[in-house]
């Protein structure tokens, strides 16, 4: 039986540090088949949550990433316009007219699968990533109701299309635009923050495992450090791995020792120009002090 526990130890497998309300969230999700909303600003690992779980759980990841202008076409289905077309040239020269040409055109063989159709006709049940929902317009939420309260789509031309299998749904957000209370009625909850220094060192160990262990709390006291800083983008996990890995590259084996080699290691925590300005030698000298 699964509980909290099984899925905190189920990411663990995956690299994937989950706090206790993070790893009941999920559990909630996955006994009640219920759509998981994650709200957190960007970089704290809620996109991630989705790829463990479909490593977990040994079934294929469909994700639809979303932004400003994204409709049906690119999100559930849409014709084959092309293939129509020729079909159409082909049944009239043979001679054949009217409705038995339309059934024929709006058929399996020229409809066209996007992400949202595609999950629910898996026959193993997928993984459904729908990542920055908030950045979708809010007449896109629209088109998500349906499925996340009745796992079906409606074509008109062919009828409903109900769930072979019931995905697992995980939506990201962070906190581009308010999401509609309909939306938020049909998912369960949680708010993934920045972690704390020891589960953020032991995502390190986790994902590298070879790191000193002195070398890796410096890491993660300077990153914690930094993201205090007045910066325009505070480093997330994943740029808190990627500082780790050119250190790693770079042989550096304390921060402290080479504040020219610890500058430009900063390329993979600071993404902009004022950050970068920000943090001078002497501010990373200073946070490396702290840290060490």
């Amino acid at each position: 039986m699964t509980t909290a526990a099984t899925v905190q130890s189920g990411l663990a497998a995956q690299g994937y540090v989950a706090s206790d309300d993070l790893a009941m969230a999920v559990h909630l999700a996955l006994v009640l088949g219920r759509p998981l909303l994650l709200e957190g600003a960007a970089g704290v690992g809620k996109t991630e949550v989705a790829r463990a779980l479909a490593a977990w759980k040994g079934c294929a990841l469909i994700r639809l990433q979303c932004y400003e202008g994204l409709d049906a076409a690119q999100a559930i289905y849409e014709w084959n316009y092309q293939r129509q077309l020729l079909a159409i040239r082909a049944l009239a020269e043979g001679g054949e007219t009217g409705s038995a040409v339309e059934a024929r055109l709006f058929s399996e063989a020229y409809l066209l699968e996007r992400p949202l159709l595609a999950a629910i006709r898996q026959p193993v049940a997928p993984v459904l990533l729908i990542d920055e929902i908030d950045r979708a317009d809010e007449a896109f939420e629209a088109y998500l109701l349906e499925v996340l309260s009745d796992f079906q789509i409606t074509i008109p031309e062919m009828g409903t299309i109900r769930a072979v299998t019931r995905p697992m749904v995980i939506l990201t957000a962070n906190g581009t635009r308010d999401l509609s209370d309909a939306l938020r009625r049909r998912c369960l909850y949680a708010h993934v923050d920045y972690p704390d220094a020891a589960t953020e060192l032991a995502i390190l160990q986790a994902r590298r495992p070879d790191m000193g262990a002195a070398l890796g709390q410096q890491i993660v006291g300077f990153v914690q450090s930094l993201r205090k800083e007045a910066l325009e983008k505070k480093p997330g996990v994943a740029e808190m791995l990627d500082f780790a890995a050119a250190l790693a590259g770079l042989g550096v084996a304390d921060l402290t020792a080479d504040p020219g080699v610890l500058q430009a290691a900063l390329a993979t925590l600071l993404k902009t120009q004022g950050d970068r300005a920000a943090v001078t030698t002497e501010v990373a000298q200073r946070l490396a002090g702290r840290a060490a």
